[in-house]
């Protein structure tokens, strides 16, 4: 009995977190999209979010990182989907699989347009010189979590193979061109489908297309 509340105690604290890292979050973005991301604070994005400055600083450390931190969540969310993968599941199908899966959930598996806050995030992502450098550093972070957890995957060993590093580069790659073959498209296409397609034709060894007058 006591053991089933310390583990209620602790899913509801863990719950609230997650609610509140989910509404510095969004209040980052609209107070950014509303003012100019030179124009917010940390201060602001607290209060808007009905949390101290204080509060805010155990979340996130900038302004730059509470915006940018959806893009962490997918790729972290991508990293966990690939180790939960069946074991026996062929390599690549598992790669593929839990690189969509972060993706499917906030984009829809069918949704052919970007969705306006997700679209708004990665344009300011995009160009916005400061966030541009806090999503290398995310990149570069993440690259290393996907590369390990490749390289747990494959049986290889990050310092020794080369496989799990270049693996993990170009399959962000891949799904990063997917992305932006997605917000381009006119008309709009469904984004899931891109990313397989991407990731097929990467494990595929990338063929070159056929000519017009080869098909």
């Amino acid at each position: 009995m006591i053991l089933a509340r310390l583990e209620g105690v602790s899913g509801l604290r863990e719950r609230k977190k997650r609610e509140t890292r989910e509404a510095l979050m969004t209040a980052a973005l609209r107070l950014a999209l509303e003012r100019g991301l030179d124009h917010v604070r940390v201060e602001d994005i607290a209060a808007a979010a009905g949390v101290s400055p204080r509060t805010y600083n155990n979340y996130f450390a900038s302004k730059y990182e509470a915006i940018a931190a959806r893009h962490t969540d997918r790729v972290r969310g991508a990293v966990a989907a690939l180790r939960a993968r069946p074991a026996t599941e062929p390599f690549w199908d598992a790669l593929t699989e839990a690189l969509t899966e972060p993706w499917a959930r906030h984009a829809g598996e069918g949704c052919a347009a970007p969705g306006p806050e997700l679209l708004a995030s990665i344009r300011m992502l995009s160009t916005e010189p400061a966030l541009r450098a806090e999503a290398l550093r995310v990149a570069l972070a993440a690259d290393g979590e996907l590369t390990a957890a490749v390289a747990e995957r494959t049986g290889t060993d990050p310092a020794r193979d080369l496989y799990p590093s270049l693996v993990a580069a170009a399959a962000t790659a891949a799904v990063q061109a997917a992305v932006g073959h997605w917000l381009r498209a006119d008309p709009p296409v469904p984004l899931v489908p891109l990313l397989r397609e991407a990731l097929r034709q990467l494990a595929a060894g990338l063929p070159a297309p056929l000519r017009p007058e080869e098909t």
